[in-house]
Formats: structure tokens, sequence, C-alpha cells
């Protein structure tokens, strides 16, 4: 009985341990998330934005990199060389607060991931990981106003819940909670959707032939340029 008694608590013990380096982890990513989300933002600024690029609009995100093509290894973090490959990257969507010509207010969401290996490839073929665009519609009727169904059968395995999502008009923020146990096609988020009817938004998706989400965290800023 003793013996059995100590197995019993040792397995416990074991499986406060593991949780107890999970939870460690989720706090070291999102420390190093925070650092490269304001590092992000410091190259956003550094390196600009044409106002007057027809991607930009005030109804519609937009990724950085077609606003502003720099070098691919600028977003990856740390920017400093370091031996080994990166495991740390980030992506934005800008997206124009005012169209009044004399409103230089751009409102930058940064996505911080973890990039799982040199040879993982993502949907669109990105080669790190990155936002795509999905398209989606409010579900109608009582009960349903925090609910979206993915309205492209091939995009239905990007969202999933734990994701963050961007709604792509505004640039809203929404935590996905859950896939809805009956319509599969359908997501729960955590607040009300204030989006449209039918509308698109951003995610950082799984690898291709799939893995775990490898967004961090979403940062989001407004920045006047």
């Amino acid at each position: 009985m003793a013996v059995a008694t100590l197995a019993i608590g040792m397995i416990f013990i074991g499986g406060t341990f593991f949780t107890g380096v999970h939870f460690a982890t989720l706090s070291t990513e999102r420390t190093i998330a925070t650092v490269a989300a304001d590092e992000a933002f410091a190259k956003v600024r550094l390196y600009g934005i044409n106002l007057t690029d027809p991607n930009l609009a005030t109804d519609r995100l937009a990724p950085f990199e077609t606003l502003n093509p720099i070098a691919s290894d600028e977003f990856f973090y740390p920017s400093e060389k370091i031996s080994g490959e990166k495991q740390y990257c980030w992506s934005a969507l800008c997206r124009l607060v005012d169209s009044g010509s004399n409103d230089r207010l751009i409102q930058v969401t940064v996505f911080v991931s973890r990039k799982v290996s040199s040879t993982a490839t993502y949907p669109g073929g990105a080669t790190r990981p990155s936002p795509v665009q999905v398209s989606v519609s409010a579900v109608s009727g009582p009960g349903n106003q925090n609910k979206l169904a993915i309205t492209t059968p091939a995009e239905q395995t990007l969202i999933d819940g734990g994701c963050t999502i961007a709604d792509n008009r505004t640039g809203l923020l929404y935590r996905v909670v859950q896939r809805d146990p009956v319509a599969l096609d359908t997501i729960v988020l955590d607040r009300v959707w204030q989006g449209g009817s039918a509308d698109s938004v951003w995610v950082v998706p799984p690898p291709v032939g799939g893995g775990r989400y490898p967004c961090i965290a979403v940062y989001q800023k407004l920045i006047r340029f």
C-alpha cells in the first residue's frame, strides 16, 4: 500500500512539474514577444510608409511589406547577428486612421510568431509565419452575435481555437475561443462581432501540413508619420 500511495503521489507531482514547465515557457515567450514588438514598431517608424500608396486605406488592412519592401531578415528577432537560426519573427498590418490629407496617423498591428524550423513553409508560399486573409460571414440568429462562418472551405484549417484575428476593415482584434461543436466551419469569438455581415479577417496560420499555431502575441499601436 505504501508503494502504491507513493506511486500515485509521484504521478501527481510529475504532472505538476510538466504544467509548471509549460507555463514558464509561455511566460518566457510572452516576454520575448513584448521586446520583439517594440523593435517591430521602431522599425516600422524608422523605415516609414508611403502615405500615397493605393494599398493604404481606412477600410482595409495592408501588410507592411507591401507598403515598404524592406529586406526579409529585418522581420526576424533579434536584429543583431547570432549563431544559428533566429526563432522569432514579426509581421505588421497597417491601416490609415483618417483619409484626411493632413492626417498621418497609422494603426499598426504587429504579430509576433515563432518559426518552428528552417524547412517549414506557410500558406501563401511564405517562408516565415505571417498573416493571411480569410473570408468570413457573420452567423445570423439569436445567440450567434459572437460567431463567424469561414466561407471558403480551403481556408477552414487556417483558424482554430486560441488564435487572434484582426478585422480587415477596422483592425479590431478578437480572440477565437473555439470551433463551434456543431457547425465545424464556424468559430466562436471572445466578444460580439462588430464587423460586416460578409467580411474578411487576418490570422497567422499554422505551417503547411499542420502543426502548432506559431503566433505568440499581437500588439497594436497608433503611429504618426
